[in-house]
């Protein structure tokens, strides 16, 4: 039973953008704490970014490798949760994970590759 889906994984080179998205058939996004993880080739996995539900305020929390450059977001109305990638580096390259802890619902990752 799929449950999260992640998309708009791609090429891009160093310095530039991407925006993933993760799409949710089971949670209603706006009322739990998700999360972005990656996994770069041979690594483990390394936590991005967190944004907690309304109930939380919605905070925000970056891994420091990313704080400045990655930006965390909601859509309410689409039910759809976003990460925008701004400056990405060669070492951001890595499969990239839309998560709910909680409930251990991990999508299936979409690949992030930087490099000229």
């Amino acid at each position: 039973e799929v449950q999260v889906v992640e998309s708009g994984g791609g090429l891009v080179q160093p310095g530039g953008s991407l925006r993933l998205s993760c799409v949710s058939s089971e949670f209603i996004l706006s009322t739990v704490t998700m999360n972005w993880v990656r996994q770069a080739p041979g690594k483990g996995l390394q936590w991005v970014a967190r944004i907690g539900g309304t109930n939380r305020g919605s905070r925000k929390t970056y891994a420091e490798s990313v704080k400045g450059r990655f930006t965390v977001s909601r859509d309410n109305v689409k039910n759809t949760l976003q990460l925008q990638m701004n400056d990405l580096k060669p070492e951001d390259s890595a499969v990239y994970y839309c998560v709910h802890f909680t409930q251990g619902v991990w999508g299936q990752g979409t690949q992030v590759t930087v490099s000229s």
